[in-house]
């Protein structure tokens, strides 16, 4: 039996892990998850823009952050001008974030928004609205060019993967300048002064892709349009879209859950290990032995110690028990306070009760009794143990 056991498990092992290595090994299919992440190569992922943008910036520096916006502009020491860059599906931030970011903008910093989704209060303030269609794949796509002429291609830019029918709503054109526009003269792309410095708004991410940064025929768009940015130290936003941990602050678990063969790979062993231990466990479980209910010997705890008292005639004593239990049970029971035993606690009692006005006067005066008399008698100990007996019987 061992044996048949230990072969069900290693043939169990076996094909698990040629499972999993048939699924490591396969071809993956492309995967078009717009994630917009400088770590990602898949063709919606932004890894081969971000390594050539120091070739855009003239070899200065650009920092890829994960902290927050506020966290990084109020703690960070930061240059005298620099450019912030966002690149994700949803500019969606807070109000600490906004505040801060206006006033990194006011002092004569830049500001590269691409998305598609904005952050109503910021465009508020800007004095701008963005219309929002989620991206679709259309046989016909809206051409897109850059005004300036310098900039500007004959046939324009056609981005299958996105029809271009977002745009840009200008409430005011004081300080904001149109860089870009589709085929219906609508803006997609803004430059808007704000302060001393500016804020780009760019409203089709999928454009510095690897997919398109890397496409000869649309390639120079997303450098054209950084490359409004002066050449000075450039971060790069990452929190938006990863968080704040990076690559080497996550555990071997977050990795395996990111990809779908290790994945099912790792749910796969953990179903085996239990289906092993059913089954083994079955086969190997002890028998399990009869255990005796434990006595409850309260009771008779109780009683021995009421013997003692009763057989060394402590009878004042045991009433003074039996009259505190009672009235922590009248407390407790009917919430009545027994600090005062007058007429009107006697009279609440018995309407809570509903026991007789002269079985409560009748008992109460054996308490009375009891509490004033320094030494009791054993035949009034047992007429108050009686009465107080029948409150308990007639009152649960």
């Amino acid at each position: 039996m061992k044996n048949l056991r230990s072969k069900y498990f290693w043939f169990l092992t076996l094909t698990i892990l040629g499972y999993g290595l048939f699924e490591y090994y396969r071809p993956k299919p492309i995967d078009w998850t717009p994630s917009y992440s400088d770590k990602d190569k898949i063709p919606f992922g932004t890894k081969a823009l971000v390594e050539l943008l120091p070739d855009v910036f003239g070899g200065q520096a650009v920092e890829s952050l994960r902290l927050p916006i506020y966290n990084h502009l109020t703690e960070s020491k930061l240059p005298a001008k620099s450019n912030y860059i966002f690149v994700c599906q949803n500019f969606d931030i807070d109000k600490n974030d906004r505040t801060q970011l206006l006033n990194y903008v006011k002092k004569g910093n830049n500001v590269f928004i691409s998305a598609y989704d904005f952050s109503d209060t910021l465009l508020k303030t800007l004095d701008v609205r963005a219309t929002l269609k989620a991206p679709s794949l259309r046989d016909t796509a809206l051409v897109m060019n850059f005004v300036n002429p310098t900039f500007r291609k004959p046939k324009g830019y056609v981005f299958p993967q996105d029809d271009g029918r977002n745009y840009f709503l200008v409430k005011k054109s004081k300080n904001v300048t149109v860089l870009a526009q589709n085929a219906r003269n609508e803006p997609i792309f803004l430059k808007v002064g704000y302060g001393k410095g500016h804020f780009y708004l760019h409203n089709l991410p999928l454009a510095l892709t690897n997919y398109y940064a890397l496409d000869s025929a649309t390639s120079d768009f997303a450098f054209k349009s950084l490359s409004y940015l002066p050449v000075q130290p450039t971060y790069w936003d990452e929190y938006l879209k990863q968080g704040r941990f990076g690559e080497n602050e996550q555990s071997i678990f977050r990795f395996v859950m990111t990809q779908p063969p290790l994945k099912w790979a790792y749910y796969m062993v953990l179903f085996g290990l239990f289906v092993f231990a059913i089954f083994a466990g079955k086969r190997t479980q002890r028998i399990i032995p009869v255990m005796e209910v434990p006595k409850n010997t309260s009771l008779e705890f109780v009683q021995t110690i009421g013997k003692m008292y009763f057989q060394q005639a402590d009878h004042a004593n045991i009433a003074q028990k039996k009259i505190q239990h009672l009235l922590l049970y009248i407390r407790e029971r009917f919430g009545l306070r027994t600090n005062e035993l007058d007429e009107e606690f006697k009279e609440a009692l018995s309407q809570k009760t509903g026991f007789a006005r002269l079985e409560i006067d009748l008992l109460f005066g054996e308490i009375a009794h009891a509490e004033r008399s320094g030494r009791l008698t054993e035949y009034a100990l047992l007429s108050l143990n009686r009465r107080i007996e029948d409150f308990y019987q007639k009152t649960r």
